[in-house]
């Protein structure tokens, strides 16, 4: 399981020019699944997202969390992040697991994610979707498990 995580201003995600979901303050996810993933590891994703401390105190060091800073979380499903461009000019989506491996992981993602008090809004499985963001910081992690 492969996540980037975006600290964010605001974020949104529409598809067919609609809005589907949108937080303010909080994390963008892009979330990728591999065929060997399981809901283990997107209950320790969750946990580890819920808990990571990437907003700043007062003495501006990144030590306050989604739950010390009223955020919220727009989980947006990303088969692309297991892309292989190693060799030649297209890359290859081998490495990404089916839909019918990754739909009930993101769906258990999201799930996991609630069940630590988090507001978690999120785009469409499948869906080609436009992404808007506002970076706050800029601050990007790439988590994997």
């Amino acid at each position: 399981m492969r996540v980037v995580l975006q600290r964010v201003s605001r974020a949104e995600v529409r598809v067919g020019g609609q809005s589907v979901g949108r937080v303010a303050r909080g994390y963008l996810l892009l979330v990728g699944f591999a065929p060997g993933d399981d809901e283990a590891a997107a209950h320790w994703m969750a946990e580890k997202v819920a808990g990571l401390r990437l907003f700043p105190d007062a003495d501006g060091r990144m030590n306050r969390g989604l739950s010390d800073v009223g955020g919220a979380v727009l989980v947006v499903s990303q088969f692309t992040l297991y892309g292989d461009a190693s060799r030649g000019r297209r890359p290859s989506f081998v490495g990404a697991a089916r839909p019918e491996v990754a739909i009930p992981l993101y769906e258990r993602f999201i799930a996991a994610l609630r069940a630590h008090d988090l507001e978690v809004a999120t785009g469409v499985f499948g869906a080609m979707m436009d992404v808007e963001l506002v970076n706050d910081g800029p601050v990007t992690l790439l988590l994997e498990r």
